[in-house]
């Protein structure tokens, strides 16, 4: 019976690490869009291209109080953006739009673990 169980634990294990880099893809799309967007205003549209281990661009910039929309392209393992500082996280092939109402430089990281090189995928929204 132990070593069902120990069996069982460690194929779980395999299996959840196995997944966090797949290639599977998330065709849910995820908006935290203003009202200002909701009426018809354009936003600046962004799309990054995550591969294992990078960003593409590795960089955004944006004037304050521009509505900024970013789609996540996961090219290859699977991955998500989160903005820290604004709260906003995106997964792979999908979309999230918010107003960059804050100055300065925050980094972009990837929220999902996807192996060796993870902590790598970091990029910097520039509100100018």
């Amino acid at each position: 019976m132990k070593k069902w169980i120990m069996l069982s634990s460690l194929l779980l294990a395999a299996m959840l690490l196995a997944a966090g880099c797949g290639g599977g893809k998330n065709n849910k799309e995820e908006s935290s869009a203003s009202p200002s967007a909701a009426a018809g205003g354009a936003a600046k549209a962004v799309t990054i291209d995550a591969t294992n281990f990078k960003f593409e661009p590795g960089e955004i910039k944006v004037k304050q109080g521009e509505e900024v929309s970013i789609t996540l392209k996961n090219s290859q393992g699977n991955h998500a953006l989160k903005v820290e500082g604004y709260d906003k996280e995106v997964k792979g092939n999908a979309t999230v739009t918010f107003v960059a109402d804050k100055t300065g430089e925050f980094k972009f990281i990837c929220s999902i673990f996807c192996g060796k090189g993870h902590e790598e995928m970091i990029g910097k929204l520039i509100v100018e």
